[in-house]
């Protein structure tokens, strides 16, 4: 798999990069007031450079349209076509992408699978295709780029001198 294998599938299955950059500008704006979306973009390409990265997504993809042919086995196709709440291996899968960033990453993942931003909740509303894995996947790529964004500002690298003994 390969950078431009990912964006292929995540084109082809709706999402742009672009979309995944403005969620991430939300996510992150209120922090850095001179924040760009095409560094937001920046970030989401960083994030999806990664090879693990480009496995995890090419895994939940391909589970999302094996159920959309209706090709699993019962009872998991019932469950996929359902997207019964209480499957986690789709939130387990989208969390192995923002662990790379630690806990700002995990925070931010958990905030998007419930409020559902921008293409998060498109494909997670559509009812024409499965999105189990990739409505959740987005939402950690999304996540692991702005936790990215975040380490990498110069106000994460600046420690208030403390004064006086404990």
């Amino acid at each position: 798999m390969s950078y431009q294998m990912a964006t292929e599938l995540l084109e082809r299955r709706g999402v742009t990069l672009k979309s995944i950059a403005e969620i991430v500008y939300i996510l992150q704006s209120k922090y850095y007031q001179d924040l760009t979306e095409e560094e937001c973009l920046s970030s989401v390409k960083s994030v999806l450079g990664k090879r693990e990265v480009q496995y995890t997504l090419m895994t939940g993809v391909a589970l999302d349209e094996l159920a959309e042919r209706g090709m699993l086995p019962q009872p998991l196709q019932a469950v996929m076509e359902a997207d019964e709440s209480l499957y986690g291996a789709d939130e387990t899968l989208a969390l192995g992408i923002t662990g790379v960033y630690g806990m700002i990453g995990l925070t931010s993942f958990g905030y998007l699978d419930k409020v559902k931003l921008g293409v998060i909740g498109t494909l997670n509303d559509d009812p024409g295709r499965i999105h189990v894995f990739l409505d959740d996947l987005v939402a950690g790529i999304a996540a692991a780029a702005s936790a990215r964004i975040a380490h990498r500002h110069e106000g994460a690298k600046v420690y208030p001198h403390v004064t006086g003994t404990t």
